[in-house]
């Protein structure tokens, strides 16, 4: 694994960095990929039967729960999922199939591997690349005759023989000063002509079918493909375009696909995280009618994926036993003991992540290496702009989206970004003409900017 045997607290320390808060989360996701190294660590038989311990975050939107999970899967450089279970339908509605999670799990964890085999081969396809480049630029190299050839044609003088090794020799000679130039960038405005080939497509075909059919559009798609012959489409580009043109499909000759997609199925078989966001909405009532037998219905088919089974995908057949899947849900207006009693227990962890307050706003906003005032303080530098907030001004914005928060809907700290794009949407509109290069945010500015909407209820829905 590419985490080495992290610990716990050296996950959670990473985590931190930025996740504001919830500790017992952190916790809980840092033990479980803790766990999954652990079982990576024991004997083949053994390891076969530990399960990965399934984890539901419990809490309201926009307190870090995707978050966490994203920065997990980071963390572990782990195939990554996130869907919402409100997109998915029982078998025979109108929907899409279960399944097709795994499907895109794959094809995600598939072009990650394409994407590091490609670094490696980086080097080798820029040197293969330069050589093509260089055919381009100058003539064919000189025919040399061959030793069956000259015996061939005794006429073949001695004189000849030699003028077509000098041509040689000269032709080498200006191949490598040309080499020399385009390293020094001297060619970069020369314009070559070079033959591309064109990426695969056939028609798209949408298909409304039972479980395991998502993907038969791009089944078709490939026989299609493989039935007509790939196109090559001439281009005219700079020297330093081409040369990337060429560099990247030298690079695609060179990657072993059998390779890449072995490895990339075993990656998601071991080390797959799936995050399924809204699992409330499934949640049925005791309703023996309506929309709530679907949403039974997909839990039941969520089941056999959660619990271990083969999906069919077009890379072939992918175990899901091992992969790691993190529930969340607001569970408002329902409770995770609603779950069906065989997903319940597919879900061993429990955690509550808590609502924020103004204080975690105020971390959030300062703290992270991603905090929001770093990055406007960023893109308005890009405009030549110092812009500079005071921590009464970060107190008062927090303040702010506390109140709004408690007034309306509670959607986290989602609502920093609101308040801060309304705070700074005419610095923003008016930047690249402003003349002056310097601006403080003070408290006083906040509640110029809002106050007149937090005043008013009604328009702080609207706006806020």
């Amino acid at each position: 694994m590419s985490n080495d045997g992290l610990k716990p607290r050296e996950i959670v320390e990473k985590l931190n960095q930025h996740i504001i808060g919830q500790a017992d989360a952190k916790r809980a996701v840092a033990i479980a990929l803790r766990n999954r190294w652990r079982r990576q660590n024991v004997s083949k038989e053994l390891a076969d039967e530990i399960s990965p311990k399934n984890i539901i975050m419990i809490g309201p939107t926009g307190v870090g729960k995707t978050e966490i999970a994203r920065r997990l899967a980071k963390l572990d450089n782990s195939p990554f999922l996130k869907v919402e279970a409100s997109k998915f339908t029982e078998v025979g509605y109108v929907g899409r199939d279960v399944e097709s999670i795994i499907r895109d799990l794959v094809e995600l964890s598939v072009n990650m591997i394409k994407s590091e085999e490609q670094e490696n081969v980086r080097t080798k396809a820029a040197e293969i690349a330069e050589g093509k480049l260089l055919d381009l630029l100058l003539p064919q190299r000189p025919a040399e005759k061959k030793v069956d050839d000259m015996l061939a044609d005794p006429s073949e003088s001695s004189e000849n023989i030699q003028v077509t090794q000098e041509q040689a020799q000269s032709f080498d000679a200006t191949r490598e000063k040309l080499r020399k130039l385009l390293k020094n960038g001297k060619l970069d405005n020369r314009i070559v002509e070079l033959e591309v080939t064109e990426a695969r497509s056939g028609p798209m075909i949408e298909i409304f079918s039972a479980a395991g059919m998502d993907d038969m559009g791009l089944n078709i798609r490939d026989m299609l493909g493989n039935v007509f012959p790939q196109k090559k489409k001439r281009r005219t580009l700079k020297v330093p375009e081409a040369l990337e043109v060429l560099a990247e499909e030298e690079a695609q000759k060179l990657i072993d696909m059998d390779k890449v997609t072995k490895t990339a199925i075993e990656k998601v078989e071991q080390s797959g995280i799936i995050f399924l966001d809204e699992i409330d909405k499934i949640v049925g009532s005791d309703a023996p009618h309506g929309p709530d037998v679907s949403r039974e219905g997909v839990q039941r088919d969520l089941l056999p994926i959660v619990e271990g089974s083969n999906v069919n995908t077009r890379y072939g057949m992918v175990k899901t036993d091992h992969i790691l899947f993190i529930a969340a849900g607001a569970f408002s207006a329902s409770k995770p003991s609603d779950l069906i009693p065989e997903l319940q227990g597919r879900f061993p962890i429990r955690v509550e992540l808590d609502s924020l307050g103004k204080e975690e706003f105020i971390r959030i906003l300062t703290e992270p290496n991603n905090a929001l005032v770093k990055q406007y303080t960023e893109m308005m530098a890009t405009e030549g702009i110092k812009l500079f907030f005071t921590k009464e001004a970060i107190s008062s914005i927090a303040e702010i989206a506390t109140l709004v928060n408690e007034r309306t809907e509670n959607i986290g700290a989602r609502r920093l970004y609101t308040i801060m794009e309304k705070l700074l949407d005419d610095i923003s509109f008016e930047a690249p003409d402003m003349k002056e290069k310097e601006i403080k945010i003070d408290a006083q500015n906040v509640e110029e900017k809002l106050n007149d909407i937090i005043e008013d209820e009604d328009l702080s829905r609207y706006i806020l």
